[in-house]
């Protein structure tokens, strides 16, 4: 399966991005070049080899996280827009509210509007 400049056009689309004429034989050459080197590696008889630890439904077990805080070179007063019982508090993002939502209290949220 080959990509076209139409297939690099229409992704480009979706994905929001501008892209130049003049950068589109390029794009194009090295999209196809990728899937040849996808149907070499399908090839590869991989019947013989064991499974990859880490890969599929069984996830690494995570370790406890113990053990004292690793000390900071500055406070985080010094970097952060706010600090409340040892968390950074950042400015609400605009795209991060609920539709129809009343307001709330940010003291009762925990979080800040800095804007």
């Amino acid at each position: 399966m080959a990509v076209s400049e139409q297939d690099v056009r229409h992704i480009a689309g979706l994905a929001r991005l501008g892209v130049a004429d003049e950068r589109l034989p390029s794009l194009v050459g090295e999209l196809n070049h990728i899937l040849e080197h996808m149907a070499v590696l399908e090839k590869v008889d991989t019947g013989k080899v064991d499974a990859t630890a880490g890969v599929g439904s069984v996830a690494m077990p995570l370790r406890k996280d113990e053990g004292p805080q690793l000390p900071l070179a500055r406070s985080r007063d010094s970097f952060a827009p706010a600090v409340r019982d040892g968390f950074l508090l950042v400015p609400r993002l605009a795209t991060h509210t609920a539709l129809g939502a009343s307001s709330v209290d940010d003291e009762d949220s925990g979080t800040e509007d800095f804007a």
